[in-house]
């Protein structure tokens, strides 16, 4: 069944048991922002600022922040802060200029990713990648089919929403796309997630060419995030990307979340599959949250669709937003930041491990570096899916003071995703606010 992406919405339903400041601005918010718009929590926060790992709201109450990727340095980091400044007062212009920032940004990151990497296409956002990746594919490979898992999300373009079941029954999926399940080695009867991935893939393309459809692109995100967090056993997507190699598609590694190091063990989410993709999709992590995205691309990919397609982001790639990407590259490396999410997140990984033995509720724990996965379940010897007892306890952090989220296809799977300078102080503070959470939400239910 496929779930609405936000599984921790506040119920506008609710609003009468707030406070009368809030019940203000959440009308204000209703009036002129419409419906559509969904708020995180059984309380609304009113954040007015952030630093670091920690984000306020209007009383001064400070929460740690333990999900928010997109401000992947922390919140409001000071060389971030000081590049867009000194570039804003300079210039801020589109790329149909000549401008030495943005090839010297290219150029860094380029150098992260492996030599056959070799072109970007800059965006302003994760959706317009997506949707220029699917371009590219098609273009490349004359295909229009598209493989992805159950419980993804790419984006919220028309195009991009076709391929992310995670938005649910009310935004079909597009005819030339096939869904797989997720390499969910807790629920797999053999346990051999290489090869059941690869057996699923397999089963798509074919229902793919019995429809006359050719195959174009197996997308995924490399971390499985919407999914319920899936990063293990490292090298199990390599066997996938051979077969859709050999239907004549090619591999998209969406890297919007699991990449500039979260992982832990390298710069990217593909490396730890030993793989090198086709194409890779970056979103605005890459700019600390300033509107910066891009495409990576083997320039083969790109020769013949810059031949037929007029491309132009009138502001991908502008100055101000180039230079925070810099900002955010010097960081990483400066501070270290890689090393410091495989050190702290395998501490973090580790303790919750421990804690399972004595919260039963835990189903597994899974992950690599600052993504992990918890996963809650009703009962062990069953495995059935915990969404509410999962929702119940990121509610009770929240009231902690400590944010969370949740994914996977019933929102049942606790997703830890800090800022990469979380130290073990932080750690330890979110560890000890879980373990309440837990025993409150197990207390109050059973």
């Amino acid at each position: 069944m496929r779930q609405p992406l936000m599984v921790n919405a506040f119920d506008p339903a609710m609003a009468g048991d707030l406070d009368a400041s809030t019940q203000v601005l959440l009308a204000r918010r209703q009036r002129v922002l419409g419906p559509s718009y969904k708020l995180f929590y059984e309380v609304p926060l009113h954040l007015v600022r952030a630093e670091g790992m920690y984000m306020y709201d209007a009383q001064g109450n400070r929460y740690l922040d333990v999900y928010n990727n997109v401000p992947s340095i922390g919140h409001c980091h000071p060389h971030v802060v000081e590049a867009i400044a000194r570039q804003a007062a300079t210039l801020n212009t589109h790329t149909r200029y000549l401008h030495e920032l943005i090839l010297t940004y290219a150029e860094r990151l380029l150098a992260t990713f492996p030599p056959a990497l070799s072109n970007i296409m800059f965006t302003c956002t994760g959706s317009e990648t997506s949707d220029l990746a699917l371009r590219v594919a098609r273009n490349f490979t004359g295909n229009t089919g598209v493989i992805v898992t159950e419980t993804a999300y790419h984006g919220i373009t028309s195009a991009v929403s076709e391929v992310s079941p995670s938005l649910g029954r009310g935004v079909p999926l597009g005819a030339h796309v096939r869904t797989v399940p997720a390499p969910d080695a807790l629920r797999s009867p053999d346990g051999d997630v290489g090869g059941a991935f690869a057996a699923s893939v397999e089963a798509a393309i074919a229902d793919l060419q019995r429809h006359g459809v050719g195959v174009a692109s197996l997308l995924v995100d490399t971390i499985f995030s919407s999914d319920g967090v899936y990063a293990d056993p490292a090298g199990f997507l390599a066997p996938s990307v051979d077969i859709i190699h050999r239907a004549g598609g090619v591999f998209i590694a969406d890297e919007v979340q699991p990449g500039f190091g979260r992982l832990g063990e390298s710069m990217w989410g593909f490396e730890r599959h030993g793989l090198v993709p086709d194409l890779v999709i970056l979103g605005k992590p890459m700019g600390n949250g300033l509107p910066i995205a891009g495409l990576i691309a083997r320039p083969e990919l790109l020769r013949d669709f810059a031949l037929k397609s007029r491309y132009f982001n009138t502001f991908g790639g502008n100055p101000v937003s180039c230079a925070a990407a810099l900002a955010v590259l010097e960081v990483i490396e400066r501070e270290g930041l890689v090393e410091n999410a495989r050190v702290v997140g395998r501490y973090m990984r580790d303790a919750l491990e421990s804690m399972s033995a004595k919260h039963e509720r835990i189903g597994a724990v899974r992950g690599a570096g600052f993504f992990i996965g918890v996963d809650l379940v009703e009962a062990r010897d069953s495995l059935e899916p915990a969404p509410g007892f999962a929702t119940r306890v990121v509610n009770a952090l929240a009231r902690r003071r400590v944010l969370i989220g949740a994914s996977g296809p019933r929102g049942h799977v606790l997703k830890i995703r800090p800022p990469l300078p979380f130290s073990r102080a932080h750690a330890d503070t979110f560890l000890a606010a879980l373990d309440e959470a837990l025993i409150e939400t197990r207390d109050a239910v059973d």
